[in-house]
């Protein structure tokens, strides 16, 4: 299984959370490439600021002792849940192509729904300008979009509602966030 090099993080607890006996540090973070909800305990001594990138690969990590697991979008801090869509929206407009790439190649999910129209604010007549302007040739850019597809919202944005719809569980399809854990179904 593929996992998360670094993570942004959301908010950092030194006194852990207000709710557990454990009193040690913890921080909330968001995986860069899977969109996945983590909590992570930092080395001791180690402090992080929020939006913080940090590393928590395989090799050394420098301030993280271990990745604790996936956490549920409900059991986010305010101060997390308050980051958590400028950070979504950092990572998209850093990972550009990555998302541009997705409006290349989007396909029909079914005979009657295409994954476009997954994506908040992208209908039916939308779905339809975006795969004839693809057609003519692919999108280079939100700005190569923006200018090919008239009336089209704003793409950092319907992307980072759609991931945020995706990291509270409301999804029955799952395209950018890794969906909630087996485990967790229970607990919805």
């Amino acid at each position: 299984m593929v996992r998360e090099e670094y993570a942004i993080v959301l908010d950092f607890l030194p006194s852990g959370y207000a709710d557990s006996y454990r009193k040690e540090a913890v921080a909330q973070a968001l995986g860069e490439s899977f969109f996945s909800i983590l909590e992570l305990i930092p080395k001791p001594d180690s402090k992080l600021d929020p939006r913080e990138r940090v590393y928590i690969g395989g090799e050394k990590r420098d301030k993280i002792l271990l990745i604790r697991g996936r956490v549920l979008y409900d059991r986010l801090t305010a101060t997390a849940r308050n980051e958590l869509r400028a950070v979504i929206e950092d990572l998209i407009r850093k990972n550009e192509p990555r998302f541009v790439d997705f409006f290349n190649r989007a396909g029909p999910i079914s005979v009657r729904q295409h994954s476009l129209e997954l994506i908040p604010g992208i209908g039916k007549k939308h779905m339809i300008d975006i795969v004839d302007e693809r057609e003519k040739g692919q999108f280079q850019s939100f700005a190569d979009m923006a200018a090919r597809v008239k009336l089209l919202p704003d793409p950092v944005r319907v992307l980072t509602d759609r991931i945020v719809e995706e990291l509270e569980g409301k999804s029955k399809y799952y395209m950018f966030a890794r969906p909630p854990r087996e485990e967790f179904a229970d607990r919805r």
